[in-house]
């Protein structure tokens, strides 16, 4: 009978907990104990983060996008896919063993979006590349500890509380795209987006036939004074 293998584990920084990249027969797997954050056998919700927002960006000649979380690199992959060739792709990972095995064990999933001219690696909490410039980015994604009800690191939670939503409507060129990757459907973050000044729209995806769903939320930076409403 196959068994779980572990391949490698490494320290998530200012947490306690362990990520551990693990393999089942031909399939791959990122684990925080026996809990799954990702697994290359279902991505994609992980790829329309990515498909969805960078497909209503091409009216902009030059956009630039902010990935927080570079992952198994399904994201990357397909916002390459979309993106033009003037096109610029920042990914922040804070996790450096995670970009280890990106050009190592998992160096197959990634292919060579990591040495494409459009994208720049950063080994960083995204929080600061958020923070750092305003109106800096036409898209935000985020993928980071498995959405707004996160599993590894309470630091996250400022992503997606009323301070990190803000601070992502500052980052945010006009009508701006924030586009969050959460495991499981979140009402009150919803309503959080918009009060935070995002008009919303909320996409599902089944994770497993009959469970539970992944959920996308596609966010627009809605200008001061303008109304935000759900799609």
């Amino acid at each position: 009978m196959t068994a779980w293998v572990d391949l490698d584990s490494t320290p998530i920084p200012g947490g306690v907990d362990i990520l551990h990249l693990r393999r089942w027969g031909e399939a791959y797997s990122i684990q925080v104990g026996t809990a799954e954050l990702m697994t290359d056998q279902d991505r994609g919700s992980e790829q329309a983060l990515a498909t969805i927002p960078c497909g209503r960006l091409t009216d902009r000649a030059s956009p630039r996008i902010l990935i927080g979380g570079l992952g198994m690199g399904f994201t990357l992959r397909a916002a390459l896919d979309v993106l033009g060739p003037q096109a610029e792709v920042v990914v922040a990972e804070l996790v450096p063993g995670v970009v280890a095995w990106a050009r190592g064990p998992l160096a197959h999933l990634h292919g060579t979006s990591l040495d494409d001219p459009r994208v720049t690696l950063v080994e960083a909490d995204v929080n600061r590349l958020i923070q750092s410039d305003p109106a800096r980015f036409d898209a935000i994604l985020l993928d980071v500890d498995n959405g707004p009800k996160g599993m590894t690191r309470r630091s996250n939670d400022r992503l997606y509380d009323v301070w990190g939503l803000k601070r992502a409507h500052y980052a945010l060129r006009p009508g701006g795209l924030l586009a969050v990757w959460s495991g499981s459907p979140d009402r009150r973050f919803k309503a959080r987006l918009k009060r935070c000044g995002f008009a919303v729209e909320e996409i599902r995806f089944p994770a497993h036939p009959g469970g539970r769903r992944h959920v996308l939320w596609i966010a627009v930076r809605v200008e001061v004074g303008a109304e935000a409403s759900a799609a």
